[in-house]
């Protein structure tokens, strides 16, 4: 009933809905007791709302831009209050006292206020958004780019500026319930003078040294600096807010490249969720600027991702264009007719390459590179479950897929059967649940499949704890928990808290990172990967949503795991541990083989998941597992051979297509030359 209500509201938990109903319900009730009148009452419902008002615009509930839609925004919810406490005072018999007139007059001055306020927040935010924003590049050295307005006075500006009335709303009331004038007017007087404050405090920003330089001197600025540090390799990728993993996945790889890397990125929604990097990065949301940037010096352009927007970059000639993609699955992603505009398409092993020549969508032989996974290099391999530990199972299935076709996500059909199966295994093992982090965005089914899946298994790992066959160690589970403690203490202070960190013009000034923290950060992240595990008995079943612990350190700390046709299951291949892959579409085995290389060595599993048996009795004695040499040879197929290793053969790719776009270009200038010798003769 609860998750019901939760996804009919769009709220994102328990807390946001009881929220959301009590600012609903606290509108009509404080109209009730200014009609009964009721100062003690309208008070406290009023006291309800600006609270519950104030939480879900903390929390960034969806329900707020919902209620905007349907002109029920955040200004028209404060003036419905100020108009109630004016009803109020008429039916306390008070307009012809001075307090009511006094009140109507603040109100109206109040707003009259927000015109000023607004237009100056407005005026300087445009100001301040510059035509790109960067991480790692040394702007300021070359341009100056004034600090934004202190104390947040941009942050959440609006919100800021409205709440300023509750100085006058309680001295009212509080007026109102003394018949006495004077806490009233106290309060108008601190409302007034703080609005007024406000806009005094965002005037010297719309003008002299704190407005930064128009778009043009910046566009001048980047072009200098990127003739000077001379981009080679650039990483270009566009997406949603939720595509933004597709280009984090592949940081590590340019931090690691021979050549000089860059990363172009489109919107500014996926500059704010990437992932910390060394790498210089330059967000360009304007098609114009991009095309008129500087890239001469760039010879491979790397795209993570087919959409519109990558024409702006694939029609430069100067460079070679390379689509690397986001995983490697059997996914008609993976086989884009789209993929046919690039010079070159990179896959991981031979799989890929005959996935093209199969799907026949106009990609050449020729221009299929193998470079294998680079990103699979944490993947640890294995040798058996460990003596004394108990078998760890990852349920990692894919999210239901733009289409809503069933078969995309075993969540729906199977998920239930997959971890009611796994729970009652016997010798018991451990279950992880880790899904795809769109689960339930198309579908509200699968969302709904979701919460049953994690309802199980968190009631299963209850009764494990309760029950006296399953021992921890007490002391142990402690001192990791206390280290887990310690670690994020010191990266909360090494990566901030998200506090007031200025605007995006400061972050693209100062975000050149600091290589030491940076180290230090990836270090911490490693402990706390380690302690997180050891925080929790070996035993203990577990829900995994969000970024932390990642998806391949659940694979390293499981056994085996069951998923469905996606890129985990490929990456997946690279432990050689046994696995499942779910036949939701029900095309059987053979079939689904045929159809899909990445399943050819795991064990196919029907809606019923009766099938899962094999897969455990695979773990539980590997030397009896019948698919075990498949893996390998599979690996091998899918991901290419260990040696040389996947970012030796990706910087060899990379340089290989560098010479390429040269020979290019110098071949364009010895015909432009020859053509304007002719010319001259």
């Amino acid at each position: 009933m609860i998750s019901t209500a939760i996804r009919v509201a769009r709220v994102g938990s328990a807390a946001e809905l009881a929220a959301a109903v009590l600012m609903l319900a606290g509108f009509p009730a404080i109209m009730v007791a200014a009609l009964i009148p009721s100062v003690p009452a309208f008070a406290a419902a009023t006291a309800v709302t600006y609270l519950a008002d104030h939480y879900l615009h903390r929390q960034g509930s969806y329900l707020i831009n919902r209620l905007s839609k349907v002109r029920a925004g955040l200004s028209i919810r404060f003036l419905i209050r100020q108009l109630l406490l004016i009803l109020l005072l008429a039916r306390l018999d008070l307009s012809n006292n001075l307090i009511f007139y006094g009140a109507t007059a603040c109100f109206i001055a109040f707003y009259g206020l927000q015109a000023p306020h607004g237009a100056l927040v407005t005026l300087i935010r445009n100001r301040r958004r510059l035509p790109v924003a960067t991480r790692n590049v040394d702007l300021a050295s070359r341009i100056r780019i004034p600090d934004a307005p202190r104390f947040g006075l941009l942050n959440r500006s609006a919100e800021k500026m409205l709440h300023l009335d509750l100085a006058a709303v309680v001295g009212i009331l509080v007026a109102a319930q003394l018949d006495t004038a004077t806490p009233g007017f106290i309060g108008i007087g601190v409302t007034i003078g703080l609005g007024s404050l406000y806009v005094v405090a965002l005037m010297p920003y719309v003008r002299g040294k704190k407005v930064p330089p128009n778009a043009d001197k910046v566009l001048a600025k980047v072009d200098e600096w990127l003739r000077d540090y001379k981009p080679e390799t650039v990483l270009y990728f566009s997406g949603s807010k939720d595509s933004a993993y597709q280009v984090n996945m592949w940081l590590e790889t340019m931090e690691q490249l021979d050549s000089r890397p860059l990363i172009i990125l489109r919107e500014r929604v996926i500059l704010q969720n990437l992932a910390p990097t060394t790498v210089p990065v330059i967000c360009v949301p304007g098609g114009v600027h991009l095309m008129n940037m500087d890239l001469s010096s760039v010879r491979v352009a790397l795209y993570a991702a087919n959409v519109g927007k990558n024409i702006h970059l694939l029609r430069v000639p100067t460079m070679k264009h390379v689509f690397i993609g986001h995983g490697d699955s059997d996914k008609l992603a993976s086989v884009n007719p789209f993929s046919k505009a690039y010079d070159e398409v990179w896959v991981a092993g031979r799989a890929g390459r005959d996935r093209y020549a199969i799907a026949d969508v106009g990609v050449r032989d020729e221009d299929i590179v193998e470079v294998g996974r680079p990103q699979l290099a944490p993947i640890q391999g294995w040798q058996g479950v460990p003596d004394g530990r108990m078998a760890t199972v990852l349920y990692a299935p894919t999210w239901e897929g733009w289409d809503g076709d069933p078969g995309n996500t075993s969540l729906m059909l199977a998920g239930e059967n997959i971890v009611n199966t796994l729970l009652k295994a016997d010798p018991p093992v451990r279950v992880l649940y880790k899904p795809h982090p769109f689960t339930g965005t198309v579908l509200a089914k699968a969302g709904a499949a979701h919460e049953k899946v994690t309802a199980l298994i968190e009631k299963a790992a209850a009764e494990r704890a309760a029950d006296p066959r399953f021992q921890a160690d007490a002391a142990e589970v402690a001192a990791a928990k206390a280290e887990l403690a310690r670690i994020e203490a010191r990266l909360t202070a090494l990566v901030g808290n998200g506090g007031d960190k200025g605007d995006e013009a400061e972050a693209t000034r100062d975000g050149v990172v600091d290589v030491a923290r940076y180290e230090e950060i990836a270090r911490l992240r490693g402990e706390w990967n380690d302690a997180y595990w050891r925080s929790f008995p070996v035993w203990e079943h577990r829900v995994i949503t969000g970024s932390e612990p990642r998806l391949y350190d659940c694979f390293n700390v499981s056994d085996a795991m069951v998923s469905d046709i996606s890129s985990v299951v490929s990456d997946f291949i690279a432990s050689g541990k046994p696995y499942a892959v779910t036949d939701s579409a029900g095309l059987g085995v053979e079939e689904f083989k045929r159809q899909n290389t990445a399943v050819r060595a795991a064990t196919i599993l029907s809606n019923k998941a009766s099938e899962l048996g094999g897969l455990l009795d695979a773990v539980r004695d590997p030397a009896a597992d019948p698919l075990a040499e498949d893996r390998v040879e599979l690996r091998q197929y899918l991901l290419g051979p260990d040696e040389p290793t996947s970012i030796e053969q990706f910087n060899t790719a990379v340089a290989n297509l560098a010479i390429k776009a040269e020979a290019r270009n110098v071949g364009q200038e010895s015909r432009a030359a020859a053509s304007a010798a002719e010319t001259v003769v």
